[in-house]
């Protein structure tokens, strides 16, 4: 059956690609990281829990040694017209049908993981739309992807560690805790407040771990399930979507999502390296309270 196999392995090779061009280039510690990310895509059921957690170690290291370089300045790419927008909108039109078709085919493809089946497939087949069109030398995608990666750095796997941050949690109980603090906080029977701790609390959990997939776990565990789901018979699936939407506001607003706010202020050369950050306040902070209050509208 084609599922996360299918993804990993196309994920497992692209990095393997990284590794390779550069060794290549004799940039030991960028070899040593894209490896790594290899291996665990490639390999990392076979690694199993410990080699996991010792080659996520492995990555820290190397990325807080500050050895990872940033790519070499390239000349300026050929101008090609609006054109050159089809292989990108080809990845997401092939993830909203391939979503739609795969799932017509139980026996063939995982059904729950079809959309993340359909955007690999996309890309493969913007990459091969490429190769037809613009007839780049066969390393050339994986060059540019790698410079694009050199830029991002070690930010590139962190909203994986984080949501791997998450599950640690709840599984730690964390989220029963936060529920008997908040229980404590807020009056008994109290829809509103009950839904200001969901929302706020996504939000506040999001800038503290950096990702809204994070948060979710504990506060789902905390409030989202217990208070408005289970005692105020709410619908956990809008209960779900706006709480992360809440949380998303919280991505906006934190240097903890630096691959987000951080990256983008660093491959821009902004002077401000929270500059990002500052221009989306605006933003978050209105769409936090209207989603607080959609959260507000489904639970009464």
């Amino acid at each position: 059956m084609i599922g996360l196999n299918f993804v990993y392995l196309v994920a497992g090779i692209t990095f393997l690609a990284f590794a390779i061009l550069s060794f290549t280039e004799r940039r030991w510690a960028n070899t040593g990281f894209y490896g790594l990310v290899a291996t665990s895509f490639l390999a990392g059921d076979w690694l199993g829990d410990i080699g996991n957690g010792v080659l996520v170690l492995a990555l820290v290291a190397i990325a807080a040694s500050g050895r990872m370089k940033r790519r070499v300045p390239a000349g300026e790419p050929t101008a090609r017209g609006a054109m050159v927008f089809v292989p990108a909108l080809v990845i997401p039109a092939t993830a909203l049908i391939g979503t739609f078709v795969f799932k017509q085919f139980p026996t063939v493809f995982d059904g729950k993981q079809a959309t993340l089946v359909a955007l690999t497939a996309g890309v493969l087949l913007a990459l091969v739309l490429c190769y037809v069109w613009l007839r780049p030398a066969p390393a050339e995608p994986f060059r540019a992807g790698r410079g694009l990666m050199d830029d991002i750095g070690w930010a590139a796997v962190l909203p994986q560690m984080l949501a791997s941050l998450g599950a640690v949690f709840a599984l730690a109980g964390v989220g029963e805790v936060v529920g008997r603090l908040v229980g404590v906080a807020i009056p008994t029977g109290s829809v509103l407040g009950a839904v200001l701790a969901f929302g706020l609390g996504m939000a506040l959990f999001t800038m503290v771990m950096g990702n809204a997939f994070a948060a979710f776990p504990v506060m789902a565990a905390a409030v989202g399930i217990p208070l408005l789901v289970q005692t105020y018979g709410a619908d956990p699936a809008p209960v779900a979507a706006v709480g992360m939407l809440a949380g998303f506001c919280g991505t906006l607003m934190t240097p903890m999502a630096a691959n987000f706010n951080l990256v983008p202020a660093a491959l821009l050369e902004l002077k401000d390296r929270n500059g990002v950050i500052r221009a989306q306040v605006p933003t978050a902070l209105p769409l936090l309270v209207f989603n607080v209050l959609l959260l507000w509208w489904i639970v009464a």
